[in-house]
């Protein structure tokens, strides 16, 4: 049981990481600084520490809010931040014509 779960988080994980914001600032930092081990170093040391901190929160947070009103708050969110996003490129779009 823990090693699906263990294997399902991996590869949650893996997904949503590849090609996001984070894989391509230390691409950039990579290319730019010569020193792709201390990169490597760096980048996975946040990694670890945020999905810490997340993992902490997380437990924490189930312990306090129901499972449902947690799933509702945030979906809310993440369609709030699309809304966000979406109308910021509407008026990007607008502003280079």
């Amino acid at each position: 049981m823990i090693l699906t779960l263990l294997f399902t988080t991996f590869v949650t994980v893996f997904l949503a990481e590849m090609g996001d914001k984070t894989q391509l600032t230390t691409i950039t930092l990579s290319s730019t600084t010569n020193k792709p081990l201390a990169v490597f170093l760096g980048s996975s040391a946040a990694l670890i520490l945020a999905t810490l901190l997340g993992a902490l929160a997380g437990g924490s947070i189930a312990n306090l809010i129901p499972a449902f009103l947690l799933k509702l708050l945030s979906g809310i969110v993440f369609l709030i931040i699309g809304i966000n996003l979406l109308a910021q490129s509407l008026k990007d779009s607008k502003s280079d014509s």
